[in-house]
């Protein structure tokens, strides 16, 4: 390999690092408190990964479930991806809700997070509320209560992102 390419391998290797960092602390074993925060991720954890506190906290309907308010909040975290997808792209919500939404960018690209009424986020109405500007390896939070029956989704509106698949849903029980 010439001169040329050691600064760019180097380049590679630091931003492979540092993703094994972020992913590392998301993924690692954490203690089995019902009061900490998970990934709100279905069973075996984030992309299949498992551990004690790395699945999901309880869905509404299930043992041990407590619903976000406006003064405490459930927490559900969701990583954007550099594959311009959501991890999870499905969140259950109990109707009336409050959950904070903590967005982590794993990847070199930039996104944002905009939630509400489907077709609010379908046609990125202005008003609709969002995060803009989540860069690599950040994490920022939106707080939003699902007032109403729905249909809610979330989606990410960067140039290209939305229609790449970048979106999701918020499924909303009883």
């Amino acid at each position: 390999m010439g001169k040329r390419g050691l600064p760019l391998l180097g380049i590679g290797f630091l931003a492979a690092g540092a993703i094994l960092i972020v992913l590392a602390g998301a993924f690692g074993a954490r203690g089995s408190s019902p009061t900490q925060d998970s990934w709100g991720v279905g069973p075996g954890g984030m992309m299949g990964f498992g551990g004690p506190g790395v699945g999901s906290a309880p869905d509404p309907g299930s043992s041990g479930f407590i619903a976000g308010t406006v003064a405490a909040p459930r927490v559900v975290r969701i990583v954007a991806s550099d594959q311009l997808r959501f991890i999870p792209d499905v969140v259950t919500v109990k109707a009336g809700e409050t959950i904070t939404f903590e967005i982590t960018t794993v990847g070199m690209s930039v996104h944002e997070f905009m939630v509400g009424p489907a077709a609010d986020v379908t046609a990125n109405t202005a008003s609709t509320p969002e995060i803009a500007d989540i860069g690599m390896m950040q994490t920022k939070s939106l707080t939003y209560t699902f007032a109403g029956s729905g249909p809610f989704a979330f989606a990410c509106h960067a140039p290209g992102h939305y229609e790449a698949g970048m979106s999701g849903r918020i499924v909303i029980v009883p």
